[in-house]
């Protein structure tokens, strides 16, 4: 029989119980106190901290996460993670992170969850298995929030992509101006010599049709070259204070006498700001985008045109790269096809076009680009396939007052003074100055600037007029004209150009030049200009 445990033991053993079950209660506080720790870190902290079952469902999830995901911890418990990602990561989710993870132990990476107002969020995530006496229990991991840094790396992206299309334009624009130079050169002798056969000739000589002919083809071939002047740095030439409803008014009347199907809305702004733009190159944006619409609509349809002053703020102004300021805003609006976003996006880059091979030079829109632009204003297009497109251009305004533009003689007009034909083009030159003398006046040539300057020094008293090249080699039509002036203050220059390079022309006009004449000119474009300047006091 077991012997019974004295008083003393008894009491003894109470003890030493009591003694564990404090330990036991201090360790129970403690590790209560530890989870309570754990907990108030688990949710203070504002990154992603979770663990997920082998199956992929949330076990748990701090605050961070959950107020990121924009719900309660206790709405994401149990439901599975791809719930909250983006339905294009879902299978990759299963595919290949699940069983990744199993094999590997950890992994990192980045995906996209979708909180629940509908913002997406970038996530760099390191996920680990966790493991117990050889047993797959869990996964465990931290996740970053990297959402603002991802996109601005996409903002600095397109900047990169926006300046290297800058770039690009900058470059083709160039390379154009050079060619609408040359080739305004030519078109300028065969438009003379059309222009001095034609002078004399009557309707009835079998030859007269065949050269009208010519001279239309050289217009066409000009207009061309326009277009290329029109997305080429600075090619801007007479800016004038325009009143936009009145040459809107005009371009539209003309284009709707050709195309009767088309019907034809206008709204205009009542005391509409007034604008300085080169008003030939407007009236060739304007009747650009009205035979895009046209062709747009393939049929009957309905062209909105509207005009409405507005004031842009930064905001408004920063991210095409325009002043602040007032703005007359021009929006033309089609009911036709219209376009996807891919198309959008390339519609105004040089040789772009949806049109067969032959049908079209891809130059209307990236001239219609380059034409606003230069004139330090921006256009924009919103389209919707099936829905029409809308095109709004926004140009700045002027503080000038609009003028009435003297109209050009319908007739040849002669004259009896001295000229001074100034080029440094040998076809220029010739054919110059025989459409000078065939006017009647007395020519004096210069081959280049220098030699400009020394024939005027020496002959002052009896030139009347200097007609001026503007792109010369040595001593361009800037130069030129600044040193006539320091000879003579009063001096009467009529420049001359097929292109402008960087915006000289205009620079020079604001200097005090008396007026500018496109190549190529026939004779009455030139006699005109010539007797306009002259007859000035």
């Amino acid at each position: 029989m077991p012997r019974q445990p004295t008083y003393e033991e008894l009491e003894q053993k109470i003890q030493e119980l009591e003694k564990e079950a404090s330990e036991f209660k201090r360790a129970e506080e403690a590790l209560r106190e530890s989870e309570e720790r754990y907990r108030n870190l688990f949710d203070i902290v504002s990154d992603f901290i979770y663990t997920h079952d082998l199956e992929g469902r949330f076990l748990t999830v701090n605050r961070g996460a959950a107020q990121t995901l924009g719900y309660a911890p206790k709405d994401l418990i149990g439901r599975p993670v791809t719930d909250f990602m983006l339905p294009e990561f879902h299978q990759a989710f299963y595919d290949e992170y699940l069983p990744q993870i199993k094999k590997q132990g950890s992994l990192n990476g980045i995906t996209e969850y979708l909180a629940k107002d509908g913002t997406k969020h970038y996530i760099e995530y390191r996920s680990i298995l966790v493991r117990q006496k050889g047993q797959e229990l869990c996964v465990s991991g931290t996740g970053r929030d990297i959402t603002d840094h991802i996109l601005g790396r996409r903002e600095v992206h397109k900047l990169e992509q926006q300046l290297q299309q800058a770039q690009k334009m900058e470059a083709i624009g160039t390379l154009a101006g050079g060619i609408a130079h040359d080739f305004n050169n030519l078109l300028m002798g065969i438009l003379g010599n059309t222009s001095l056969m034609l002078l004399d000739m009557g309707s009835n000589n079998p030859h007269y049709e065949r050269l009208k002919t010519v001279e239309q083809h050289v217009r066409l071939g000009a207009d061309l070259t326009k277009q290329l002047v029109g997305f080429a740095r600075g090619g801007k030439y007479e800016a004038k204070p325009t009143d936009i409803n009145d040459l809107i008014t005009k371009s539209s009347e003309m284009f709707g006498r050709t195309r009767k199907e088309i019907t034809i809305h206008s709204k205009y702004q009542e005391d509409i700001w007034t604008i300085e733009v080169d008003q030939g190159q407007i009236e060739h944006v304007l009747l650009n985008l009205f035979v895009n619409a046209w062709q747009a609509m393939a049929g009957p349809g309905q062209l909105y045109v509207e005009t409405v002053n507005v004031v842009l703020d930064e905001c408004d102004a920063k991210p095409f790269t325009v002043k602040p300021g007032r703005y007359v805003k021009i929006s033309i609006t089609d009911t036709g096809m219209g376009m996807d976003k891919a198309t959008q996006q390339r519609i105004f880059e040089p040789f772009f076009t949806t049109k067969e091979m032959g049908r079209g030079t891809g130059l209307g829109l990236a001239s219609v680009y380059g034409v606003i632009k230069n004139h330090g204003g921006y256009i924009n297009v919103y389209s919707e396939k099936n829905e029409g497109t809308t095109f709004t251009i926004y140009l700045p305004v002027s503080e000038k007052d609009v003028y009435e533009e003297k109209k050009l003689p319908e007739k040849v007009v002669r004259g009896t003074v001295t000229l001074l034909l100034v080029d440094d083009e040998d076809i220029i030159i010739e054919v110059g100055e025989q459409m000078l003398k065939t006017l009647g006046y007395e020519v004096l040539l210069a081959r280049g600037g220098k030699k400009a300057i020394e024939i005027y020094t020496n002959n002052q008293d009896r030139i009347d007029m200097v007609i001026l090249d503007m792109i010369m080699p040595d001593m361009g039509g800037g130069e030129t004209y600044d040193r006539l002036k320091e000879i003579n203050p009063d001096v009467k220059v009529l420049l001359s150009s097929g292109y402008s390079i960087n915006g000289k022309a205009n620079e020079i006009l604001e200097r005090g030049c008396n007026g500018f004449i496109q190549k190529p000119f026939d004779l009455r474009g030139l006699s005109g200009k010539i007797g306009e300047i002259l007859c000035k006091e």
